[in-house]
């Protein structure tokens, strides 16, 4: 049997950049928890799998291909495989839920 685990344990505090925490891992399915800083990292991304994120808490900028989404606390979206995306924006450590799916 498994035991519970918490989501907001063992959070970094990041000044600067992400920071990813694998959280499951089966089969085709990958989820993880992300802590974004105010100022993330300048990588634009363009996966081989779809993702779907969850902002748990802040707020963010996102930049998929040209356009500039603001998402709140409780938004979500889904990015197809192949998109070009990247965080420009977010509020200190806000939390994110990614689900990859291979």
């Amino acid at each position: 049997m498994s035991k519970p685990k918490n989501l907001f344990n063992n959070l970094p505090h990041l000044v600067i950049g992400e920071d990813f925490k694998t959280l499951f891992d089966h089969q085709n399915v990958v989820i993880k928890r992300i802590v974004s800083s105010c100022k993330p990292d300048t990588i634009t991304y363009n996966q081989s799998e779809d993702e779907w994120v969850l902002l748990i808490s802040g707020f963010a900028k996102l930049k998929m291909n040209k356009e500039v989404i603001s998402l709140k606390a409780g938004d979500y979206l889904f990015i197809p495989a192949q998109t070009s995306h990247q965080v420009v924006e977010t509020s200190t450590n806000c939390i994110w839920l990614a689900i990859h799916i291979y």
